[in-house]
C-alpha cells in the first residue's frame, strides 16, 4: 500500500526557504567618511575637472555668511587643499558648468542680492577672471554646456527663491558674452536641466510665481527655441535629475509649494522618444534641496544622497530604489554630489537641523 506523507510539503518549504536565505544578497556599496573640507559649505558647487580633481566653490556657512573661496579635492591623495583663487564676489546658490576647454563657468547666485554676473575659473592659472554681465539677474538657475561649446542658462530666482523667471540666455566662450534667447513657457527656479543624447536640453519643474510646476520643455540649440513636453506627473522643485545610460532621464524628490511639509519621495522617468513622463517606484525617503544632478554610477545605476540620513540607489532595469545602510548620518540639505573618474562619488557639506553648514566629506564606494 502506498502511504501519503503529509509532512512532505512542509519539508519542501523549509528546504526552499533555507536555499533562499543562503543566496548572496545584492551589494549596493556604502558611504564612508572622507575627512573635512577647509571650510564648511552648503549651496556650493563641486565640479570634476579634466585632471580628475574636484573644484569646490563658494556656498554659505549660515544665512548671511557667504563664501568666495575655493578648494580642491584630490582623489589620488584623498585630501583637500586650498586654491589660491577667490571669486570676485561671494556667492551661494550659483551654478557651475565645465567648458569644453577645461575652464569652469560660474554663474548667478545670491550675493546679498541676486547676482548679475558670471565668472570663469582657469585651472592653468588657478584664477577667477572677469565678471561677465548676464542679460538678467538670476539665482539657482541652471547652466548646461551644449555640444557646440556654448552654455545654456535658464530661469533662476528674480526676487526670492519662490519667484522663478522665464528668461534664458546663451553664453559663448569665444566672445565671452551672453545673448538672450526665447523665454521658457513657465518661470522656473530650483529646476533641473539635462543634456540629452540628441543634443537638446530637458528643462523640468521648478518654482514659478510662488507655485511649483509640473511642466517641462526641451531647448533645441539649432533653433534656440523651447518646445513643451510632458508634463511631469508631479509638481516639484529643489529636486534632482540624471540621464540614464539608455537616454531616459530620472527625476526624483523635491517638494511642492509647501516646502518642508511637502517633501516628495515620488520619482518618474522621462522618455525622449515619447516626450512624456512615466512614474516609477518611490524612493525610500522623502527628499528635497538636492543636488541638481544625481550621480550616475559605472553600472548604470544612480546614487541619490542628501535630504535624508541614508543614501539610496536607483536601478533603471527594475525601476526600483534600494536604500543603503549608510549615508551622511543626519540629513544634509544642499550638499554636493560629484562622480569621480574612479567611479566613486564625493559628497560634500550641506546643512542639517542646526541650520549651519558642515565641513564634512563622504565617499560613496560602489
Amino acid at each position: 500500500m502506498l502511504r501519503t506523507h503529509h509532512w512532505a510539503p512542509a519539508l519542501v518549504f523549509v528546504l526552499v526557504s533555507t536555499l533562499s536565505a543562503d543566496r548572496p544578497q545584492p551589494h549596493f556599496g556604502k558611504v564612508v567618511e572622507a575627512g573635512h573640507m577647509l571650510a564648511p559649505r552648503s549651496g556650493h558647487t563641486a565640479t570634476l575637472l579634466n585632471d580628475g580633481r574636484v573644484l569646490i566653490v563658494g556656498g554659505m556657512v549660515r544665512n548671511g555668511e557667504f563664501l568666495d573661496s575655493a578648494e580642491f579635492y584630490d582623489p589620488a591623495k584623498r585630501s583637500f587643499t586650498a586654491s589660491g583663487a577667490h571669486m570676485k564676489i561671494k556667492r551661494v546658490g550659483q551654478t557651475a558648468a565645465l567648458l569644453k576647454d577645461g575652464r569652469l563657468f560660474i554663474v548667478g547666485g545670491w550675493t546679498g542680492g541676486i547676482a548679475t554676473t558670471a565668472e570663469i575659473y582657469d585651472p592653468k592659472t588657478d584664477r577667477f577672471t572677469n565678471e561677465i554681465p548676464m542679460t538678467v539677474p538670476r539665482a539657482r538657475a541652471t547652466a548646461t554646456t551644449l555640444q557646440d561649446g556654448r552654455v545654456l542658462v535658464t530661469g533662476g530666482a528674480r526676487a526670492d527663491d519662490r519667484s522663478g523667471q522665464k528668461a534664458a540666455e546663451i553664453f559663448d566662450p569665444a566672445t565671452m558674452k551672453f545673448t538672450a534667447v526665447g523665454d521658457m513657457k513657465d518661470g522656473r527656479t530650483a529646476h533641473t536641466a539635462t543634456l540629452l543624447h540628441d543634443r537638446t536640453v530637458l528643462i523640468a519643474g521648478g518654482m514659478s510665481d510662488h507655485h511649483s510646476v509640473a511642466s517641462a520643455e526641451v531647448f533645441d540649440p539649432k533653433t534656440n527655441k523651447f518646445s513643451v513636453v510632458g508634463p511631469m506627473r508631479q509638481e516639484r522643485y529643489k529636486h534632482t535629475a540624471q540621464m540614464l545610460a539608455d537616454g531616459r532621464v530620472l527625476i526624483a524628490g523635491g517638494s511642492d509649494d509647501r516646502d518642508w511639509k511637502g517633501m516628495l519621495a515620488e520619482a518618474e522617468v522621462y522618455d525622449p522618444a515619447k516626450r512624456s513622463f512615466t512614474p516609477t517606484q518611490e524612493m525610500a525617503e522623502k527628499r528635497f534641496k538636492l543636488s541638481d544632478e544625481a550621480a550616475l554610477l559605472p553600472d548604470g545605476s544612480v546614487l541619490i544622497a542628501g535630504g535624508a540620513a541614508k543614501a539610496e540607489i536607483f536601478d533603471p532595469k527594475r525601476g526600483s530604489f534600494n536604500s543603503l545602510n549608510s549615508g551622511t548620518e543626519t540629513p544634509q540639505w544642499y550638499l554636493s554630489e560629484t562622480t569621480l573618474k574612479n567611479g566613486e562619488v564625493l559628497l560634500l557639506g550641506g546643512y542639517s537641523t542646526s541650520m549651519t553648514a558642515t565641513d564634512k566629506a563622504w565617499i560613496y564606494q560602489p
